[in-house]
């Protein structure tokens, strides 16, 4: 049973309230807490020593890849953060500078993104570290933007540049949230998400979603330098277009938006954002699932993403 047969099983079961927005199956839970103009949102996510970083990674490496994970859920839903508890689990024999290491490089993070840091928990964890955060934010009620909302037509959008992140940049990304809070001003955006998992499995939660499917131009995918290099030199398992789609960890945003703004969205961007790139890598169709389409005609993409438990 891996991570999303898991969460299914279990999310059937669990309790709500009527102040619930939206709990399981989106990137943060959405509360109604009684203000006219905004919902809350609460997410939590960790990190652990040996999946999500190595113990060759700097310190302040690891405080900001734990911080910057749970604020690009905040992002994906066009929200801004606010307060955040942080749960650390550490071996009974811990070095105390790597620790002040990792604060240091949680607390530049949450500096620059006004997030106030207000407690937490720590705890003993015999085999590796963890480090867990619990984030608070808020969104206005009007410029929320859900998995949910793809439309059959729409254009299909990603930022940046994807595949290779373990290279380094998943230690170092910067989660997008300027970018989606100028996107959810400017344009209506019908669905968004971060991709932590991959293309190739994110996509699918936001087809799930809207009961819609999608096609994706393999020409328009904007593939990394580091996955690019990494096939040059023969160290890579898979092929560039495939670390795009696969390898997760790219923490950029994934979005639908009408065709008809498709033009208008490219053109805003280059000029408010000239140094960060926006492909449309594809259109949501009718049906279900993932379809790729280059010169040779159209296939159906059956990879996954990543995947705990796999």
């Amino acid at each position: 049973m891996n991570e999303f047969d898991l969460i299914a099983r279990l999310a059937g079961a669990l309790p709500a309230d009527p102040s619930v927005i939206a709990g399981i199956g989106d990137d943060c839970a959405v509360l109604d807490v009684g203000l006219p103009d905004r919902w809350l949102l609460f997410k939590t996510d960790a990190v652990v020593e040996g999946v999500h970083f190595t113990t060759n990674a700097k310190p302040e490496q690891v405080g900001h890849k734990a911080l910057a994970r749970a604020l690009s859920d905040i992002a994906a839903m066009a929200g801004t953060p606010t307060h955040a508890l942080i749960t650390l689990a550490l071996p009974s024999k811990y070095d105390v500078g790597f620790v002040e290491e990792i604060y240091r490089g949680l607390n530049s993070l949450a500096a620059r993104h006004a997030v106030a840091i207000v407690g937490g928990e720590t705890t003993t964890n015999p085999d590796r570290m963890l480090l867990s955060i619990a984030l608070l934010g808020w969104v206005a009620k009007d410029k929320c933007v859900r998995r949910s909302g793809a439309k059959v037509g729409d254009a299909l959008f990603v930022t940046g540049e994807l595949g290779g992140s373990l290279a380094g940049r998943h230690l170092e990304f910067e989660p997008r949230l300027a970018e989606a809070r100028w996107l959810a001003r400017n344009f209506s955006i019908h669905s968004m998400m971060d991709l932590s998992d991959g293309v190739a499995g994110d996509l699918r939660h936001i087809l799930k979603a809207g009961g819609v499917g999608a096609e994706l131009l393999t020409t328009t995918v904007p593939v990394s330098r580091a996955a690019k290099a990494r096939a040059r030199q023969g160290n890579a398992a898979k092929s560039p277009l495939l670390a795009a789609l696969t390898d997760g960890e790219d923490f950029e945003l994934l979005l639908t938006i009408a065709s008809a703004d498709a033009v208008r969205l490219l053109d805003a961007w280059k000029q408010e954002f000239p140094a960060l790139k926006l492909s449309c890598i594809g259109k949501i169709t009718s049906g279900s699932g993932i379809t790729l389409r280059d010169h040779h005609g159209a296939r159906p993409l059956n990879v996954q993403g990543y995947t705990h438990f796999a």
